[in-house]
């Protein structure tokens, strides 16, 4: 039976219909857990992981056709609790209001999200399609770890890519580390942007991005999300990558981007982080850098 559940997880179930119900409150003995992992098959197999102190998610193949043009970057959902909440509140099939124990609003679109990544070639981003292959590593209590794989893309007409990549997010941070190997039909060195969504929201306001060049990472403070007991809030992200491989920053139509120099086949660790300003952690803009500010990561694979 277990195998046979394994193999569901693996392949993706077939796709159901999804029906709107009530959240259920977390058990007491979910409310010990402090970590977590998902692979939502009635919902084209979004794949959700969470901590205790934020929450992050990525698309399968099946939400290509239901929601074109889906998206291979990373979305993040803002939460208050410090027990898992996402799949609960996903089965409700409204996950863009919040229920009390969070919502999903920061809307990735067409943009690399939070930590999502794409050849830098030519002034342009080449970027995958979703994610196949799941393979869950551990779903909690403590530590979300998992796997999947990207098929291959095309970076213009120089090389074809794929990349296999793992996500951890352990209790007690706000950031996921991601460590990629990225295979390639050229031997030659590549340049790896790893992006922010731009968002922009209310009239085309796109909040505060700070690049520190020396430390090799960037942060973004969201703008407001509608305003007063009605608003939404602010959503805020940063990603991290290794001084040793940095190689700038630049911009499209849909994200901030930080450049890392990759050698085909091998793997390189990056980190991207997210927090809600509703969640009790980061009210503030300095609150939110002053955290980034003082993480020291590990970069080896």
């Amino acid at each position: 039976m277990r195998s046979a559940l394994l193999g569901l997880l693996l392949l993706g179930a077939p796709v159901a219909a999804q029906d709107k119900q009530p959240m259920r409150p977390a058990t007491a003995e979910e409310q010990k857990a402090r970590a977590a992992v998902a692979i939502a098959d009635y919902r084209y197999d979004d794949l959700l992981w969470e901590n205790d102190r934020t929450a992050f998610r990525i698309y399968g193949r099946a939400l290509e056709n239901h929601e074109p043009p889906s998206t291979s970057g990373i979305d993040a959902w803002g939460k208050n609790v410090r027990w898992p909440f996402m799949e609960r509140q996903l089965r409700t099939g409204e996950q863009h209001d919040n229920h009390g124990e969070g919502l999903d609003f920061y809307n990735v679109g067409t943009g690399r999200g939070v930590g999502g990544l794409g050849i830098w070639y030519d002034n342009k981003l080449w970027t995958s399609r979703n994610y196949v292959r799941p393979r869950i590593l551990k779903a909690g209590p403590t530590v979300a770890d998992f796997i999947v794989d990207y098929d291959p893309w095309p970076v213009d007409t120089r090389r074809s890519v794929s990349e296999t990549r793992r996500f951890t997010l352990p209790a007690g941070t706000n950031f996921t580390r991601l460590t990629s190997t990225i295979a390639s039909s050229s031997d030659a060195e590549m340049i790896v942007g790893i992006g922010i969504s731009k968002r922009p929201i209310n009239g085309g306001k796109l909040g505060e991005i700070v690049k520190d060049a020396k430390a090799a990472r960037m942060n973004w403070w969201g703008p407001a999300d509608g305003e007063g007991d009605g608003g939404k809030g602010r959503m805020a992200a940063a990603v991290i990558v290794d001084p040793a491989a940095f190689a700038g920053f630049a911009e499209d139509a849909d994200n901030y981007l930080i450049l890392v120099r990759v050698t085909p086949g091998r793997p390189f660790t990056y980190y991207s982080g997210a927090a809600w300003d509703g969640g009790g952690d980061f009210a503030t803009r300095d609150a939110w850098t002053a955290y980034v500010d003082a993480q020291r990561p590990d970069f080896r694979p």
